[in-house]
């Protein structure tokens, strides 16, 4: 079976093509350049540049893949959650090929791209924990099965990439935040400024992210004459140990609840033996370090997507759109973009293993 993924749920517009024996057949990916003037993703602009790049992008991902549309078995797009402009831009792309073509169409939910797309490249079985953290979204959940979810904790507040991009933007590192935090943390001393961890004694395993975010802009105006954060006059080493001391406490916060719902998955689901770790934030390596050294010393599988598809990508929609597709979940053309859709909420009906449904 061959499965075409269409991903534009912000400022990518990305597609690929797999296949059920997991090989990625072909992939495109833009990443619109244009938001980093103003700090963030704008939605207006950015479902303009999905409309005007989505055909081109298709065209070279079926170039690379050596594939003609007819080729493939179902079309599978992220019907939400995101900035629904650019939600609306691939959907409708995906219906349009899946009616044209009389293939299926399958609305694939974007968190569930992130979710499974470390069964793509790893050995990862059900039942598994996932640590999902992303630009928008942070949440940890068990993982049972396509389309079945069970969430132990998420954030009450900002997500960690979110407030991985406003730290940035504080310190004026620029846009997309992550990597830039990363790579002066680097430079950096973890333990000069002592900073907060939300709710290390709630007894649950949600997470806040909004204290800590707020710590750090406290540090950054004492370095202003007038307690103005623009004000702010910094070394490149108070920068540097600025963005450790976050790293650090953003990475422990998320170990520590990570070691609360192990118990958890542990106690409901003995057989299972993967943490996986996915979504945007996911690419930063010394997360990932701190999650596999936890891995190992609570005796789980570490797992997680090459970093290049930690991000967002068409291959991680291509291939929920493949284990949906194995099992016949396949959607009306009537289904509605959505910009807010809880991954544990109920999937949508399936229309049946028949096909397209009008």
């Amino acid at each position: 079976m061959i499965v075409l993924g269409i991903e534009s749920s912000c400022d990518e517009t990305a597609a690929a093509i797999v296949n059920d024996k997991k090989e990625i057949l072909g992939e495109c990916v833009l990443t619109q350049m244009e938001h980093k003037t103003y700090g963030g993703v704008v939605p207006e602009i950015a479902a303009r540049s999905h409309l005007e790049h989505i055909e081109d992008i298709l065209e070279q991902t079926f170039k690379k893949a050596n594939l003609s549309p007819s080729d493939i078995d179902a079309v599978a797009a992220a019907a939400g959650p995101g900035l629904i402009g650019g939600v609306v831009v691939g959907v409708m792309a995906a219906k349009s090929l899946a009616l044209a073509l009389n293939k299926p169409f399958i609305a694939v939910n974007h968190l569930e791209g992130h979710a499974l797309a470390a069964r793509l490249t790893s050995d990862v079985e059900y039942p598994y924990l996932l640590l999902l953290v992303s630009g928008g979204h942070c949440q940890i959940l068990i993982v049972k099965g396509v389309g079945d979810f069970e969430r132990l904790g998420t954030t009450i507040d900002d997500a960690a990439g979110e407030a991985f991009d406003k730290v940035a933007k504080m310190l004026g590192l620029g846009y997309p935040g992550g990597p830039m935090i990363e790579k002066m943390a680097a430079l950096g001393n973890e333990k000069r400024f002592v900073l907060p961890r939300p709710l290390q004694n709630s007894g649950d395993c949600n997470l806040s992210f909004s204290g800590l975010k707020t710590a750090v802009r406290k540090i950054i105006e004492s370095y202003s004459p007038d307690n103005n954060i623009e004000h702010a006059i910094l070394s490149k080493q108070d920068t540097a140990d600025i963005c450790a001391s976050f790293q650090l406490a953003a990475t422990e916060s998320l170990v520590h609840k990570l070691q609360k719902a192990i118990v958890t998955f542990r106690t409901k689901y003995p057989q299972g033996k993967d943490l996986v770790v996915s979504g945007g934030v996911a690419a930063n390596t010394y997360l990932r370090n701190r999650l596999k050294l936890l891995a190992e010393t609570e005796g789980l599988k570490f797992s997680a997507p090459p970093i290049r598809f930690c991000t967002d990508n068409g291959v991680m929609i291509a291939w929920a759109g493949m284990e949906r597709a194995l099992k016949g979940m396949y959607n009306d053309l009537d289904f509605k973009p959505r910009p807010r859709w809880p991954l544990d909420a109920d999937a949508p009906k399936a229309a049946g293993a028949g096909g397209v449904k009008a």
